[in-house]
């Protein structure tokens, strides 16, 4: 994104706002990343980070006030109907043997972390050039990365095809890609419409698994697919006396 700020005209924030954008980009980027990933390697099951983080929408919702957004009933049976769907996807994933009591810390410090990071970025910096934006949040998370590698880290890389495809991925479709959708949505949407969206990702990540990979893909999965779906829409359906959004 750097190289692209180069070749681009782009427009650079102010200072002020460099400062939020950087906050912002510690709290999505890196404290997220760094909570999940770090709970995982320490023993805990993805099913169970999914649900830890799959909390995400009710919590934005409970701290939507701070940005001056109303909860409506109707979004916050969405909200738990969203939920419930993503417990019943993950159900058989789940386990809770020998997880150490630190997993469950960074999997909470990864909800907090993504959560007030989008509520910050909603009230502080929404509207900004996503290159020059993007640059500067994985510029500091980039930092930070760092200094965590080389104190708990060894450094050791396996370099093959599969390495570099994942980290491709990770990139242009995920970093790159995806988190410039986030911050357009960010921009133009109630914080806890944009957060809702999350729930979409347990059910697609095992219907992904189910055609690709030949995962089973079992009834219960199927009920949970649909009550996310029904709870999304729920949550994001128009409404008299809704927030202007932020013009571009």
């Amino acid at each position: 994104m750097a190289a692209f700020s180069l070749v681009w005209k782009i427009n650079w924030p102010n200072i002020s706002q460099i400062r939020h954008i950087a906050i912002a980009g510690l709290l999505l980027q890196f404290g997220y990343l760094i909570g999940v990933w770090w709970a995982v390697r320490l023993g805990m099951t993805a099913g169970l980070v999914a649900i830890i983080v799959g909390l995400q929408p009710i919590v934005t919702a409970w701290f939507a006030a701070w940005i001056s957004e109303k909860v409506t009933p109707r979004q916050w049976v969405g909200l738990g109907f969203g939920f419930s769907g993503v417990a019943l996807v993950v159900a058989e994933k789940i386990g809770f043997t020998h997880i150490p009591l630190i997993s469950y810390v960074l999997a909470l410090g990864a909800l907090l972390s993504i959560t007030f990071g989008t509520l910050y970025q909603k009230k502080y910096c929404p509207v900004f050039d996503l290159r020059a934006g993007s640059s500067i949040q994985f510029g500091i998370s980039a930092i930070v990365c760092f200094i965590c590698m080389r104190l708990f880290e060894t450094g050791n890389m396996v370099w093959n095809i599969p390495v570099v495809s994942a980290l491709l991925w990770a990139i242009f479709p995920i970093s790159i890609g995806s988190m410039s959708l986030l911050f357009m949505m960010i921009r133009k949407g109630a914080a806890t419409k944009v957060t809702s969206l999350l729930y979409l990702t347990p059910p697609t990540t095992a219907s992904m698994a189910w055609l690709l990979f030949n995962e089973p893909f079992t009834a219960m999965m199927g009920i949970g697919l649909g009550l996310t779906m029904t709870g999304v829409v729920l949550v994001n359906a128009r409404q008299q006396n809704t927030l202007p959004t932020i013009p571009e």
